[in-house]
């Protein structure tokens, strides 16, 4: 392969249909890897979760159960400093916990060796009848991170209703932000103007919510797969030792760099959501 045809060959999912995806927009394709990978990473932390909680008790904790209480205070006074309704924070506080662990897992597929699992599946993928194609990343697809910032968008949607009624939220959509007159003119000219608003701030919310994770997971992958291009350059060239020591070295900082990429993207992703559903909870 050449360089082009290596990254291009990575970047393409396995999906339901056994070819490349040809627009941005396509319903009928499912990335069958995203959504293995995705869900069984979700059923790992669940069962991470559930064994802390379990195993919990009044005395001293072990690492494990210490590490996850610390996790678990973070992420309830995030929750609390944004949502205020008590009863709405029972369910929206272990979301976010399980939000920012799965999105953490999911990013966390990014480190390990970019030819590992893909290297595995060229072997069996094609004998069970599959196309030799895998990305071990689902927050580096986009139907993944839309997929998930959606979910929090139909949350708002409906804590907006649950806690402003029905005839309050539409009220909020045809009042806010520029208020309204009672000339009925110029009520209803605000009213179109404060609706066209209200719904350009949900789609635009929704779309940079799920863009950042997807941009900065996508952008971490195309670099592992630059580094790794520049060890398989060394495999094949005079000097090759200098270049493999370029790629221990640019692996290795890119790596440690990576870590707090990884953890910081799943932070602001579950920031982002407690922030939305807080600002549903909220009126104008």
């Amino acid at each position: 392969m050449t360089p082009g045809e290596y990254i291009r060959h990575h970047l393409v999912h396995l999906n339901n249909t056994g070819h490349k995806q040809e627009s941005i927009v396509d319903f009928s394709v499912i990335n069958l890897d995203s959504v293995v990978i995705s869900v069984l990473l979700g059923a790992f932390v669940c069962f991470l979760l559930w064994r802390a909680a379990r195993a919990a008790s009044a005395g001293v904790p072990g690492r494990f159960q210490a590490a996850v209480e610390i996790l678990v205070e973070m992420v309830d006074n995030q929750a609390k400093s944004v949502i205020h309704n008590a009863n709405s924070r029972k369910l929206i506080a272990p979301l976010a916990l399980t939000v920012f662990v799965w999105i953490f897992m999911m990013n966390f597929m990014d480190m390990l060796p970019v030819d590992a699992l893909p290297g595995l599946w060229h072997k069996a993928g094609p004998a069970l009848g599959f196309a030799d194609y895998l990305r071990v990343v689902p927050t580096a697809d986009l139907s993944t991170t839309l997929g998930m910032s959606v979910s929090v968008l139909l949350l708002c949607l409906f804590y907006n209703i649950k806690i402003k009624g029905l005839g309050g939220w539409t009220h909020e959509l045809v009042t806010a932000p520029f208020g309204t007159s009672k000339n009925p003119i110029a009520a209803l000219l605000l009213g179109v103007v404060n609706f066209s608003m209200q719904m350009i701030e949900f789609v635009a919310k929704t779309v940079s919510h799920g863009m950042r994770l997807f941009g900065n997971m996508f952008a971490g992958e195309l670099v592992f797969m630059l580094i790794a291009l520049l060890g398989g350059f060394a495999a094949f060239s005079l000097s090759g030792g200098l270049f493999f020591v370029g790629h221990v070295i640019a692996g290795t900082v890119w790596t440690i760099f990576h870590i707090l990429i990884i953890t910081l993207q799943a932070f602001i992703f579950m920031m982002l959501a407690l922030i939305y559903l807080g600002q549903a909870h909220d009126a104008h």
